[in-house]
Order: C-alpha cells, then sequence, then structure tokens
C-alpha cells in the first residue's frame, strides 16, 4: 500500500541503525509518523535478534508516513543522503553488516525515478568524493520491529550509543535542514 490517506504517502529507507533514521525523521516538519521495522529480508516476521544475526537478508530501516504538501519524496532523500554515509557498504560507523546497508526501498514508481535521478544527480557532482553504494529496489513487505524500539533516542537520551552516535546525527540535521525541523506547540 503506498498512501494511507489522499494527502499522506509512504517512503521506507534504511541507511544504519533505524534508531538514527526514526530520531531524525520524526522531527522533520511535513512526516506524520515514522516506525522501524525490517525489509528485504527473506524470513517472515523477523525479531530483531534474527535481523542482528545478518542471516536474514533484511535491512533496518524506517517507515516513514509524510505529507507530500507539505514535504516532497525529493526532500526527505534530500535528508537521508545528509545524515548518513551512502558511500561505505554494509555499515554506518562501528555498526557493520548487511542489516545497515544503505538502500531506498521505492514504494511506487515514481519513487524509484526522484531515487534514481537523486543518486545520479549527487554522483555526476561529487558530492561524496566516493562512489555511492545506495542500492534502489521495490519495497516488498516491511516487517515492524518491536515496540521498544519506537522512539528510542527520546526514551534513553543518556545511553552511550544515543549520546555518542544518534545524539551527533539529530545536532547535524537540526543545523543543516534548521528551517524544517517541526515546530513545538
Amino acid at each position: 500500500m503506498t498512501t494511507s490517506s489522499p494527502s499522506t504517502e509512504i517512503a521506507i529507507l534504511a541507511g544504519g541503525c533505524f534508531w538514527c533514521l526514526e530520531a531524525v525523521y520524526d522531527e522533520l516538519a511535513g512526516v506524520r509518523g515514522v516506525k522501524s521495522g525490517y525489509i528485504g529480508g527473506e524470513v517472515a516476521n523477523p525479531s530483531y535478534e534474527q535481523v542482528c544475526s545478518g542471516e536474514t537478508g533484511h535491512a533496518e530501516a524506517v517507515r516513514i508516513e509524510f505529507d507530500p504538501d507539505v514535504i516532497s519524496y525529493a526532500d526527505l532523500l534530500e535528508v537521508f543522503f545528509a545524515i548518513h554515509d551512502p558511500t561505505t557498504l554494509n555499515r554506518q560507523g562501528a555498526d557493520v553488516g548487511t542489516q545497515y546497508r544503505s538502500e531506498i526501498f521505492a514504494t511506487t514508481p515514481e519513487q524509484r525515478r526522484i531515487a534514481e535521478e537523486t543518486i545520479a544527480r549527487l554522483e555526476a557532482g561529487g558530492a561524496f568524493g566516493r562512489p555511492i553504494v545506495t542500492r534502489v529496489s521495490d519495497a516488498g513487505e516491511f516487517w515492524p520491529a518491536e515496540s521498544y524500539h519506537d522512539d528510542y533516542f527520546v526514551k534513553n537520551p543518556w545511553s552511550g550509543y544515543c549520546q555518542a552516535v544518534i545524539g551527533p546525527k539529530v545536532a547535524k540535521f537540526r543545523k543543516q535542514f534548521s528551517g524544517r525541523v517541526k515546530s513545538e506547540g
């Protein structure tokens, strides 16, 4: 399913640990909801432990419900490429394994076109100084992660991972995209 209402669309992105992506996209204006989960693998309804083994083929990903009248899919991808390293194969920082790959799971042919054009534009401009390894695939079944992953950064701000990895990504996002951060209140 690609939409849940006339003014809502779904994007599915994998760019390392889903806690990082969720924390950023939760703050982006036009995003109505973010759910961490698993996609792209061979096992039905996998557990976090199964995915972390690297043996299921799934990527940690986020399912983003957004209002295209407020933010475009291309804008979601702009944030995506700014908050992770799309040049490292199967890793983001210290997180290593196929579950941490960079992959865009298109839910429509239009999303696939936009994703492929975005990557081509970034490559042509030498945006990262190295080849982009982000794959573009058609979205398959998205399996929601266990509920304890929901709002992980908000619920665990003092954990070492949140302070060392997620916090800096959120700070970078807030600085680089200050005009797109949801207003409070």
